[in-house]
């Protein structure tokens, strides 16, 4: 199993690993600090040196259990030691954005206890669906205002690992309308806004709600009888 380096410190930006096996252009590490697409979250980019060779990072993904990189050049040997180096612009834009969404979660819980039914991101970018029958005269404006006052109020974003079986008690860390986790994680990764939003969560952060700079609602949805679609973008200030 390829260690995921991010689910304990997102900050890493560069690491040293060990090409475990090849598959092509692909290749499966003893570790990284690259994401791997999961959790509505896309994956890093970046590149990947060893040697006097350097190839581009271009997907990452879970296949079967294993990590495997998509390299958009060479490919180092099974054995060979090498340095990945993540792209620190799309990650930090992919950290704002996922507590942006965490934001807009524990919004709409506190407000109108409402849970997730789906959502997706990008960089900058995203949408959230919740099970809502209508929206409120002035929802949107108000859902802006409210999220960028959690943004304003600078809440720590902190990190912890809870055993399965604590973790499935708590029906709060799971805000999805249904429970995405796989019965093979046995530790259960909880990010907390402290004091607005708390969940079972495999993505990657911010520390403090004020570095996701300003949310923009641009747009409501209704994707069907009591499911309704919001979308934002953000902004630097």
């Amino acid at each position: 199993m390829t260690e995921k380096l991010y689910l304990v410190d997102a900050t890493i930006r560069q690491f040293d690993a060990v090409v475990l096996a090849i598959n092509e252009d692909q290749i499966e590490l003893d570790k990284t600090a690259f994401y791997v697409t999961g959790g509505g979250q896309p994956h890093d980019t970046g590149l990947l040196r060893w040697q006097s060779a350097e190839s581009s990072v271009e997907d990452v993904r879970t296949i079967d259990g294993r990590v495997w990189h998509r390299l958009g050049g060479d490919v180092p040997d099974v054995g060979a030691s090498v340095t990945g180096v993540v792209d620190q612009e799309r990650r930090q834009h992919m950290m704002r954005t996922h507590t942006a969404m965490h934001i807009l979660c524990g919004v709409m819980w506190q407000k109108w206890q409402r849970v997730v039914t789906g959502g997706n991101m990008d960089a900058l970018s995203g949408r959230m669906d919740f099970e809502l029958d209508e929206f409120p005269q002035g929802f949107a404006q108000e859902v802006e205002t409210l999220c960028n006052a959690e943004v304003a109020a600078n809440h720590p974003i902190e990190v912890s690992f809870l055993p399965r079986s604590d973790a499935v008690l708590d029906r709060d860390l799971i805000r999805t309308k249904v429970n995405l986790i796989p019965d093979s994680v046995t530790d259960i990764r909880v990010v907390d806004i402290v004091g607005l939003d708390k969940q079972a969560d495999g993505g990657t952060h911010v520390a403090f709600t004020s570095e996701v700079g300003r949310i923009e609602i641009t747009k409501t949805e209704s994707k069907g009888r009591g499911f309704k679609r919001i979308r934002f973008v953000l902004h630097d200030s």
